[in-house]
């Protein structure tokens, strides 16, 4: 099966990139996220036109969500124009979004039924995009996942282990909880995706997947600083990880994941299993 990433240059691009160059299961075309800057729905038909694919799979979003980067109003456009020009040509749109589309108020975890109720500026976007895709391709697959963490770039490793290098300290939110997901391991749940898709089936709507165990930012710093500890010193002195005041709601970002465990027998593994392999990588990278 050919694939296009959209978005090959965003930490789960990357990942499925390196993972499909092992298996060598499908023949792989890439576009960055500078060359899905398109300005007109001509542009986007031309690009997925021209790489004469059987699915596209859109990273761009759900990448801009956890890495912080602005969302704007053109982007939820690009995404309406690659689900109308994979409807029109009759390819799968494999679109890549966050469980920042819920607000966290909910305490159980969110399944795909549930109604996208965040509002703030981030997760009414990107849950907008959700929307288009769906009123734009019939062919689509949105899979919502937890805040995707690599070794590199924008994100929870990143952010916490870069001040604490320089000597800061960490004062961390203790009352939202979700359930992080390794870039590989968001990489290996592609994949597989890809793999069933490639045999016919037409199993169309929303997927959630996230680890298999649930944090706080408190609680994943620990783990973090847990393995971060074998390549530097951390003095309680300068590391000081304190919660924030008490009184604040909690709230929870988990997401239930039995419907893509039940149709793809895709089964979540924890975030822990990951993070001492991603952080020595981190320190590599240094």
């Amino acid at each position: 099966m050919r694939v296009l990433i959209l978005g090959s240059d965003t930490p789960l691009g990357q990942a499925l990139a390196a993972g499909q160059e092992h298996s060598g299961r499908h023949d792989m075309v890439f576009m960055s996220r500078a060359a899905c800057r398109w300005k007109s729905e001509r542009q986007a038909k031309k690009s997925v036109v021209r790489a004469k694919c059987d699915i596209v799979v859109d990273a761009r979003m759900a990448a801009a969500g956890d890495s912080g980067d602005q969302i704007q109003e053109l982007d939820l456009k690009r995404s309406r124009w690659v689900a109308k020009a994979c409807q029109r040509t009759k390819i799968i749109y494999l679109y890549l979004s966050s469980s920042r589309v819920f607000s966290g108020q909910l305490d159980r975890p969110y399944t795909e039924e549930d109604y996208p109720d965040n509002e703030e500026t981030v997760g009414l976007l990107l849950a907008s995009a959700e929307q288009l895709v769906r009123d734009s391709c019939e062919r689509h697959l949105i899979l919502r996942m937890g805040p995707i963490f690599p070794h590199e770039g924008a994100n929870l490793i990143t952010q916490m282990l870069g001040p604490l290098g320089r000597g800061g300290s960490l004062v961390l939110d203790n009352n939202l909880r979700g359930c992080p997901v390794a870039v590989d391991d968001g990489a290996r749940v592609v994949s597989a995706l890809l793999d069933q898709l490639s045999t016919g089936v037409e199993p169309w709507g929303i997927y959630n997947y996230c680890s298999s165990e649930s944090a706080t930012y408190y609680e994943f710093a620990e783990a973090l600083l847990a393995s971060a500890s074998q390549f530097s010193e951390f003095s309680p002195a300068v590391v000081r990880l304190e919660r924030e005041p008490d009184g604040l709601a909690p709230l929870n970002r988990v997401l239930e994941c039995s419907k893509i465990c039940n149709t793809f027998a895709i089964k979540q593994v924890s975030w822990r299993n990951e993070i001492a392999d991603i952080v020595k990588r981190y320190y590599e990278h240094q």
